[in-house]
């Protein structure tokens, strides 16, 4: 296995090209693979050695069934071109054919009146501020969380956003999605597109080194742990459940609209999803809060006929 280390660099550059994945998706591609090759230093590869290594996943890491799953997948994507290109013999994995049931989590949401309450937070943050570069972070902070409330993209594609993107005479914002797929968001409420602009007339105001819309204070990308560090000082000060997360902001926005009859096939282009599948998800929790709420206040539960 030690041999087959050489080959991992032309292997992650030839899946990146074909598959057309993102630098984080290649980083943690390396990490599955570089994970087996630890376990397996100084032993045989042989016909059990993946059963051993799940089962050292699962009782020794304690990883869950979705996490061994997507290494699995990984290495067999691997070995099957390790086999191809008649660099191994043997394709441990070509008989392979056990698969894990994936977990259905519900996506985690704030209630509306949390979401507004950081909205106003990040607001009366931008009306109250005195210093030059209290104006200057505050109207930044705005313009970013509004956009995440608004949009529902995610951290990610927030911190990707150039000045390129934005499509000033319609509104709208290119985003670069998982896997360098694109799409257009719309900017529908007019209070959002105006706390963008405003923001944008500030920005320049302090020295940049980059054409991305959010900067930090050195003038360089904000990056998604600057956006995590902002969500949770807002959080915390708007007093907003102190377990949530930025993206909390994407499933709240997903469910509400279609808990108010947007159509699935739109939220999935609108949130990016390659799949439907993913976006059906959201309407669970929609029906789940319909649920409650005819539990607590249909009156026809009262009657006694």
């Amino acid at each position: 296995m030690k041999d087959l280390v050489t080959v991992i660099p032309t292997f992650l550059n030839t899946i990146r090209s074909t598959k057309n994945l993102s630098d984080k998706t290649i980083t943690a591609y390396n990490s599955d693979i570089q994970d087996f090759v630890k376990y397996t230093q100084g032993k045989d590869l042989k016909d059990d050695t993946i059963l051993l290594y799940v089962q050292y996943l699962s009782v020794e890491r304690k990883l869950k069934d979705s996490s061994i799953n997507r290494k699995l997948i990984v290495l067999k994507m691997f070995f099957n071109y390790l086999y191809k290109q008649q660099i191994i013999e043997n394709n441990l994995f070509e008989k392979l054919n056990f698969k894990f049931k994936r977990e259905r989590k519900l996506p985690k949401t704030l209630a509306v009146k949390e979401v507004s309450k950081l909205l106003n937070y990040v607001n009366e943050q931008a009306k109250t501020a005195s210093s030059s570069f209290e104006v200057w972070k505050s109207a930044r902070n705005l313009a970013l969380v509004d956009i995440l409330i608004s949009t529902g993209i995610r951290i990610a594609e927030a911190s990707a956003i150039s000045l390129d993107d934005l499509i000033m005479s319609e509104h709208v914002i290119l985003i670069h999605g998982k896997g360098r797929k694109q799409r257009l968001i719309y900017i529908s409420c007019p209070q959002t597109w105006t706390n963008l602009m405003a923001w944008l007339k500030i920005r320049k105001t302090k020295p940049t080194f980059t054409n991305k819309v959010f900067v930090n204070k050195y003038g360089n990308q904000l990056n998604i742990h600057g956006i995590e560090y902002i969500y949770n000082t807002a959080k915390k000060a708007a007093g907003i459940n102190p377990k949530s997360t930025p993206h909390y902001l994407r499933h709240t926005f997903a469910t509400n609209l279609l808990a108010n009859g947007a159509d699935l096939r739109s939220v999935q282009e609108i949130l990016g999803h390659s799949s439907v599948a993913t976006t059906e998800i959201y309407t669970e929790v929609s029906t789940k809060r319909k649920k409650q709420v005819l539990n607590k206040y249909n009156y026809r539960n009262k009657l006694n006929n």
